[in-house]
């Protein structure tokens, strides 16, 4: 946060909060206001399973889940039922999946300190859930976590967690993927050693958690109350197969399992929306890009540029990495955009005259959109500050527009 406010605060830099891209401005009108655009919007949307049953009572994107519990005015009524059962299944077991199973199984008196939404801790203090079952297709070497979320997940006290040692046997393709790959390597051995660590039962006070490899799920259980509630998850039993120097996939068994639950939130990775008047690749969810040069379309061909369009983050090479990914793909746009500007490829200031922000300002408010500068954001911040300070914690979330517009424009 501290390095974005260096950058919002910088003289030459404008933020216009509260703008939406397609409907308070267009992508082409941007265009045309500046010189260069980059697109640099995620992803917020989710990936289906496209399996029967997927839209039961009980069932949740993570991303709808992570909204929920962090204050996000689009998540404030997700309501999640914590309170009609014990168990919770969650498909994946990237850093999302494990942040889910964290707040799941944290004593609320931890997550009081945090700036947890309010509306999320309630709920959570009111929770029967006990077991967490975290659910991969492939196997531990493969985990797609990180090891410092993995350990805030494993340091949780008094969590008994569970794995199956044999799921825990290495092949020799394991064997040269955590040879080859350091964060692999670690996030297999905290693994390995929380699984021969563990007690063989929990207590009878203890919250639970179960890392599951080799599943994939292949249908969701109705209760068969006529209720439309998910009552389990059909999974089939998976294993590796060798597609390639490095590259395991996993493959059906034939074999089947059911896990009981009253919950599931889906891990299974984000996906980016498109917008009018740009190219996108709906199979990969990406546009299309050379080194952050947005191509004018799909095909790939390299020569069919979109001048002056640029993309960077998810949007622009899909949902995966980390800030430190991010940082690196943000370097190689800018270095794609300087290039294009000293050779010319991009009219200058002098050449080709664009109205920018003065531009942009007026366009919006000849659409009464309020945009929101940095100052109230600001505003906004210390506001969330102010109360949080109240109840100890480091900040309590505004979670609707009314009030975080109304705090931004006192």
């Amino acid at each position: 946060m501290n390095q974005f406010s260096k950058a919002a605060q910088h003289e030459r830099c404008s933020f216009f909060g509260n703008v939406i891209l397609g409907s308070s401005v267009s992508l082409s009108e941007l265009r045309e206001l500046y010189h260069v655009v980059v697109l640099a919007y995620g992803a917020e949307s989710d990936r289906a399973l496209g399996i029967p049953g997927e839209y039961l009572s009980g069932i949740h994107s993570a991303r709808e889940f992570v909204w929920w519990y962090n204050g996000h005015p689009d998540g404030k009524n997700l309501s999640p039922d914590l309170k009609s059962t014990d168990t919770a299944v969650i498909l994946g077991q990237g850093n999302v999946a494990l942040d889910v199973a964290r707040i799941l199984l944290q004593s609320t008196s931890v997550l009081a300190t945090t700036d947890i939404a309010s509306h999320a801790l309630e709920a959570l203090e009111q929770s029967s859930i006990r077991k967490v079952y975290l659910v991969g297709r492939r196997g531990p070497a493969q985990a797609a976590c990180t090891a410092k979320e993995l350990r805030e997940v494993l340091g949780i006290k008094d969590l008994y967690i569970h794995i199956n040692e044999v799921d825990l046997h290495k092949s020799p393709e394991d064997e040269e993927v955590l040879k080859n790959n350091r964060i692999h390597r670690r996030v297999y051995e905290l693994l390995s050693k929380a699984a021969t660590s563990a007690p063989s039962h929990p207590s009878s006070s203890q919250r639970e958690l179960h890392f599951v490899f080799f599943r994939k799920p292949d249908r969701f259980l109705d209760s068969g109350e006529g209720s439309g509630r998910v009552a389990g998850v059909h999974f089939e039993k998976t294993m590796l197969k060798a597609v390639g120097p490095g590259k395991q996939i996993a493959v059906g068994t034939g074999s089947y399992e059911d896990l009981d639950c009253g919950l599931v939130l889906k891990s299974i990775g984000y996906k980016s929306v498109p917008v009018d008047g740009l190219p996108f690749d709906h199979e990969k969810g990406v546009v299309p890009n050379i080194k952050g040069r947005v191509l004018a379309e799909t095909s790939g061909d390299p020569t069919q540029l979109e001048k002056g369009l640029y993309v960077c983050g998810w949007l622009k090479r899909g949902p995966t990495g980390i800030i430190a990914t991010n940082l690196y793909c943000a370097e190689e746009t800018v270095a794609s955009i300087s290039e294009d500007v000293h050779q010319g490829e991009i009219a200058s200031a002098s050449t080709l005259p664009k109205p920018g922000r003065q531009g942009l300002l007026q366009l919006l408010d000849n659409r009464d959109v309020r945009a929101v500068p940095f100052s109230a954001w600001e505003k906004i911040d210390s506001e969330e500050r102010r109360l949080g300070n109240l109840r100890s914690k480091p900040r309590e979330k505004l979670t609707t527009y009314e009030n975080l517009l109304k705090v931004a424009t006192e």
